[in-house]
């Protein structure tokens, strides 16, 4: 859990003149609500979101409030999902292909998942067989993003487009791993702002796979719903802790060559695309919330109100490594974890971190099953989240409380153009 902060996006209905929500019985259809959209859209932010406010003339209906209008594009230089602002709900799933499934049915399989992406991100039905669970909602803010796992080359006999940075992981000793929950032929990864709409994806690209692949591992998450404060602020992990205050920001200069590989890059087909590392990450709160707050503010090195550093100032304020107390003791601990995973404490290594909290009941001796889906992003694992996780596997003082159960390292190729589907590159080169 990188102390680095997720890009924002606008916390609806704190606008002034936003369309405040529909009374009950007065939603219009998804289809016509699409048909009359784009004469009202807006882009906004730096991942493209649309936001439009429609309603058809001739009915007398409310248009979607904004939760439901938030729109992300399909089609682009990169996949939507990446530098979105952190969603709602989330679903995570790993496929493996099928006995006789190769080269040729992954190609059909691909270009059924990117145009269902593509349907349903513009909040259309998909075309095959739609099940109507997402009916009169808007895209909120759908997005759906595709990649590719270490044994997909093999299956497919594409080994020598396997890139060199898809090598597996490391191993760690804090590692705990299963290995039914880990790894996959392919992987997708479902984020939106409703839940239903999200499930609705899920269920579609399940179906989808027909016989082609089977599902490996399934994960659902979650994020605070937008609007549920009263300003947009960092995220809050189920430790309580504000969670990502050094996430690399899209405006910096050096965003794109940390976190995508370049038009140049090796292999070809991975022009502009990035490396997802995801982690099930589950933290042990029955033994955490059994410390004082200073305690716990100094195992993480931040304030746990404002996520603030302990050397002082806001959340926002650069961390003063070297501050003492009046006993001379440093003020942010030798192993906090915010100091641990500072790029400048290892040698630059940054990632995008964009992760789902998760809670999946109660085990039968009481302790929950809850923590963080970790999904970092990054040009290289090599030198983003590998460098990071072996310096905190050395000394972290967050270790004792978490424990990493499953893991997956995944090729997410670039966006694909219009008329495209996501891996045409690599499929058909």
């Amino acid at each position: 859990m990188a102390d680095q902060s997720i890009p924002q996006a606008r916390t609806p209905g704190t606008v002034p003149g936003e369309t405040a929500a529909a009374p009950a019985g007065e939603g219009i259809s998804r289809r016509r609500l699409l048909g009359t959209a784009g004469a009202t859209g807006l882009v906004l932010g730096t991942a493209g979101a649309a936001v439009g406010h429609a309603a058809a003339p001739s009915e007398a209906a409310a248009p979607l409030t904004s939760l439901g209008t938030g729109r992300s594009m399909f089609h682009g230089k990169h996949q939507p999902g990446i530098t979105d602002g952190l969603q709602a709900r989330g679903h995570l799933v790993a496929f493996d292909l099928t006995a006789g499934t190769g080269r040729k049915e992954a190609a059909a399989l691909l270009r059924r998942w990117s145009e269902t992406a593509r349907r349903l991100m513009a909040g259309e039905p998909s075309a095959q067989d739609d099940t109507g669970v997402a009916r009169d909602a808007g895209p909120s803010s759908l997005t759906i993003t595709f990649g590719f796992g270490h044994s997909f080359f093999a299956r497919t006999g594409l080994e020598k487009q396997r890139p060199v940075a898809l090598d597996p992981l490391p191993e760690f000793s804090s590692d705990r791993l299963d290995k039914n929950r880990s790894n996959g032929d392919l992987w997708v990864q479902i984020g939106a702002n409703d839940a239903l709409v999200a499930f609705h994806a899920l269920r579609a690209i399940q179906k989808d796979a027909g016989r082609a692949a089977r599902v490996r591992w399934q994960m659902n998450g979650f994020n605070r719903s937008p609007g549920a404060t009263a300003h947009p602020m960092t995220a809050r992990n189920l430790m309580g802790q504000i969670d990502g205050t050094r996430n690399p920001k899209p405006d910096e200069a050096d965003f794109d060559r940390r976190i995508f590989v370049p038009e140049t890059g090796e292999p070809a087909w991975m022009a502009n695309g990035s490396y997802a590392v995801v982690r099930r990450i589950r933290m042990l709160l029955d033994d955490w919330e059994k410390l004082s707050v200073t305690a716990q503010e100094n195992v993480i090195g931040r304030r746990k109100s404002d996520g603030a550093a302990l050397s002082g100032g806001t959340e926002t304020t650069a961390m003063d490594l070297e501050k003492t107390d009046a006993q001379g003791n440093l003020v942010v601990p030798i192993n906090a974890h915010a100091r641990i995973t500072r790029p400048d404490q290892n040698g630059g290594a940054a990632m995008l971190r964009r992760p789902f909290s998760f809670h999946d009941g109660i085990d039968p001796d009481g302790t929950p099953d809850a923590g963080l889906l970790f999904i970092c992003w990054q040009a290289d694992p090599l030198r983003g989240f590998v460098p990071v996780q072996r310096k905190l596997d050395r000394g972290d003082a967050l270790s004792q409380f978490v424990r990493h159960e499953s893991s997956g390292l995944f090729a997410v190729p670039g966006g694909a153009a219009e008329g495209e589907y996501v891996g045409q590159r690599l499929l058909e080169g």
